[in-house]
């Protein structure tokens, strides 16, 4: 393998192999999953937005891939795909800035 992440184990996901050794967990995660993205208050489309932001931010090639091809098939264009991506770093970004008043509070301290 010349990649950490290999396309193949999205597969494994999906069949369920990580239950193998912990079925009970496995099996209450699929359950929470599942409801999770469920119709509800917000489509599955918009919760498929927000996951594939939510994989963006965290960086896991596997949902991005899942949650892409799964917007696709909902009729999402690359256009409203990418924008998505723009709106998870700005908050990425965001957020680590924010962190930027924990050195400021120092900064002013150390103030003569």
């Amino acid at each position: 393998m010349s990649h950490y992440y290999d396309n193949a184990d999205l597969g494994r996901f999906g069949k369920g192999d990580l239950g193998e050794y912990a079925p009970e967990l496995w099996e209450n995660f699929l359950k929470y999953y599942g409801s999770a993205f469920a119709e509800g208050e917000l489509t599955a489309r918009e919760k498929a937005l927000i996951g594939l932001g939510c994989a963006a931010a965290l960086e896991c090639p596997y949902c991005i891939d899942a949650f892409t091809n799964s917007l696709i098939s909902k009729g999402c264009d690359g256009n409203q795909i990418m924008e998505v991506f723009h709106v998870a770093t700005a908050i990425h970004a965001g957020a680590a800035l924010c962190h930027g008043t924990q050195a400021l509070k120092i900064i002013e301290e150390n103030e003569f």
